[in-house]
């Protein structure tokens, strides 16, 4: 498992080398107007791997997520991603490098039926799940293909943003709290799908306020508190750094 070099308010280099990050974040600063909302945040992301970033309401781990996608208007600092930066560059742009993001309101158009939700977003590069590939993770979704978004239940619906997303090509994927409101038993086959994504090349960058679930999927963990990160480490060292999750996180 890889090891991260623990980022502290006073030194936040990232956990993995530049030369082996596909994305490498540093001192990244976002507003929101008058609002400064990132103070610096730096963190690594290796091919392959499933990041996760943890942190209470406000943190400012959704807002981390938006700027790397090119989401929020005022940002200073270095977004890297595959060799490209990405700080001045829209977010339409960034979606064509291959960079997916998956918000935690799902963006379900009510209006449409899953078929045509799911067709929505424009192919932006090769490789994207077929149909079948997707009803393959996915099962409720082809029985409900004719279905309204409006009659989906919370979990259905957040089955289809992941499943838009994966149509697209796009194979470094943010999810901002796939599992919110969603019954155990949703949650479990949203962390299989994560795995199986995982095995087949895609990497993750999740942010999630279930800590049970983020520690069965992810490689390592970045904790955010006032935009900015405090710690990291890898999995493996999950079971030794509880007592500071629990500070961290009130769990």
């Amino acid at each position: 498992m890889a090891d991260v070099s623990v980022a502290t308010p006073s030194r936040q280099d990232g956990g993995a080398s530049g030369s082996e990050a596909v994305l490498q974040v540093r001192d990244l600063e976002a507003w929101y107007g008058e609002s400064h909302v990132l103070h610096g945040i730096s963190f690594d992301v290796k091919p392959g791997e499933v990041v996760t970033l943890l942190g209470r309401n406000g943190a400012g781990k959704t807002s981390t997520l938006k700027s790397v996608m090119g989401m929020i208007g005022r940002r200073t600092g270095s977004v890297r991603y595959e060799g490209h930066e990405l700080i001045r560059m829209p977010s339409d742009r960034i979606a064509r490098l291959g960079i997916a993001f998956c918000p935690e309101e799902r963006g379900i158009f009510a209006s449409l039926d899953v078929r045509e939700n799911l067709m929505l977003p424009p192919t932006i590069r090769s490789g994207g799940l077929s149909l079948d590939q997707i009803f393959g993770l996915f099962p409720n979704l082809k029985e409900r293909l004719g279905s309204q978004g409006t009659k989906l239940s919370g979990g259905e619906q957040q089955m289809l943003a992941i499943a838009r997303i994966l149509r697209t090509g796009a194979r470094f994927l943010m999810l901002d709290e796939p599992t919110e409101g969603l019954a155990p038993v949703i949650i479990e086959q949203i962390g299989h799908t994560i795995a199986r994504l995982k095995s087949e090349g895609f990497t993750i960058l999740l942010v999630e306020q279930n800590f049970r679930f983020a520690s069965t999927v992810a490689d390592r963990f970045y904790i955010v508190e006032h935009g900015k990160i405090i710690d990291g480490f890898a999995s493996s060292e999950l079971q030794a750094n509880m007592d500071k999750l629990h500070t961290y996180l009130g769990v």
